[in-house]
């Protein structure tokens, strides 16, 4: 919106709040319906986000267009960082151990307020908490992401309006493209394996960090960044196939484990990380 629709920087982020929004929302209907939403984690969380969002958008108005840009980059080369070198959370994901209260809405709250300041009221900062701090399998991290996105982003919206003029035209024109671009990518993304998602979501993250910085800093500092991020997805991928290739060798005398020792969590059956009700 900054760099190729020419908006004001603060304007972008108001009606990226609504983008996000919407196409939250709608994304996350076919993840209602195949049962991929973590219902606590999702309330908890987005309740704590509506206030946090709202203030995030209210203080919006205390910062130049700049510093939210630079804001925005630094926090997601730390967030992909986070999760391209993730490398136990799927296994841990497999316990589905609810996270204290407590927990759960300061980290909404947090988390709000940050994503209604600089904008990014998806994934970018959700996921991360779902995956690295609740152990969240990515398939439902991505529902429960949805729910929540969509919540916090509205509600940094409310904020922003108080001090910035929407076109909303423009803006609703955006949010119809991206809601059609959303419903693909739904469906795209039952196509590839949670490891998968997780690599593209974490350089996708870093290309994007590089861009803005790039453009907000000098040409140099964006290179460098790239250059940062290509050479870290390339360890990332080779590091993935390395241990790919080791886990087909098997020791003399290794003898298979029992069928139900075998068995994998296939995903049919919804995960919800909830207390037990015993």
């Amino acid at each position: 919106l900054v760099y190729v629709a020419g908006m004001d920087p603060k304007q972008a982020i108001a009606v990226a709040h609504l983008i996000v929004g919407a196409t939250s929302t709608v994304a996350a209907m076919s993840f209602i319906r195949a049962g991929r939403v973590q219902w606590r984690t999702a309330l908890l969380l987005g309740g704590g986000g509506l206030s946090g969002a709202y203030v995030g958008g209210l203080l919006a108005g205390f910062f130049s267009g700049r510093v939210l840009l630079l804001g925005f980059a630094s926090i997601v080369v730390i967030t992909g960082i986070a999760v391209l070198r993730d490398r136990r959370r799927g296994a841990l994901a497999e316990e589905h151990r609810p996270l204290p209260t407590a927990v759960v809405v300061l980290g909404g709250l947090a988390i709000g307020m940050v994503s209604g300041l600089v904008g990014a009221g998806g994934g970018v900062f959700i996921v991360p908490f779902l995956i690295l701090v609740g152990g969240v399998p990515m398939a439902y991290a991505v529902g429960t992401s949805l729910i929540v996105g969509a919540l916090n982003s509205f509600a940094g919206l409310g904020g922003y309006l108080s001090s910035v003029h929407v076109n909303w035209k423009l803006a609703v024109t955006f949010t119809v493209i991206t809601v059609i671009g959303g419903h693909i990518g739904t469906h795209v993304h039952e196509r590839f394996d949670p490891a998968t998602l997780r690599k593209f979501f974490g350089l996708f993250a870093l290309g994007i960090s590089s861009i803005t910085f790039g453009r907000e800093i000098n040409a140099a500092t964006g290179i460098a960044v790239a250059a940062a991020t290509a050479v870290f997805g390339v360890f990332v991928f080779a590091r993935e196939a390395r241990e790919r290739r080791a886990a087909v060798i098997r020791p003399v005398g290794y003898t298979a484990p029992d069928t139900d020792q075998r068995a994998e969590h296939t995903g049919s059956t919804p995960i919800l990380a909830m207390p037990d009700p015993q």
